[in-house]
């Protein structure tokens, strides 16, 4: 189920982002690095215009923003009758790997230009966070 989620939410954000008006796609992989901190912020705030944004019954996209050349989704997960722990403990077990592949199949330009992306999780019942990972292009080479 949380892969399900995973990939479905990297498609609805990754979608967003290829609309940016500052074209990733006409800049080389060097012009991409040399402006990465530039995308960074045009991405946020693009994506930031339609949120919230429900991505299925069990997750929000609340917000997204750029500090320095990281790229950071936060999401809110309404899973009850699940506890905080239990999130916690299970979460990103369960979804670090369709996260780590739906980053690096679908934002492989944002990554090859330097730029990291954070996904943190909160509960939408008490906002607490959950869990975060940080995606690099090194995450893509281990897969």
């Amino acid at each position: 189920m949380y892969k399900y989620l995973s990939l479905l939410l990297l498609s609805l954000t990754l979608t967003q982002a290829q609309d940016l008006p500052y074209k990733s796609q006409e800049l080389s992989t060097s012009d991409m690095k040399a402006n990465n901190k530039e995308i960074t912020s045009l991405a946020a705030k693009e994506i930031s215009k339609s949120l919230p944004q429900t991505i299925d019954k069990f997750t929000t996209l609340i917000s997204c923003e750029a500090k320095d050349t990281m790229l950071i989704y936060t999401y809110e997960l309404n899973v009850a009758p699940k506890s905080d722990e239990e999130l916690k403990k299970e979460g990103l077990k369960r979804m670090k790997e369709s996260l780590i592949y739906g980053t690096c199949e679908h934002s492989a330009r944002f990554l090859q230009a330097d730029i990291i992306i954070r996904y943190i999780y909160k509960s939408a019942a008490t906002k607490a966070e959950l869990f975060s990972l940080d995606i690099d292009k090194k995450s893509c080479d281990i897969r």
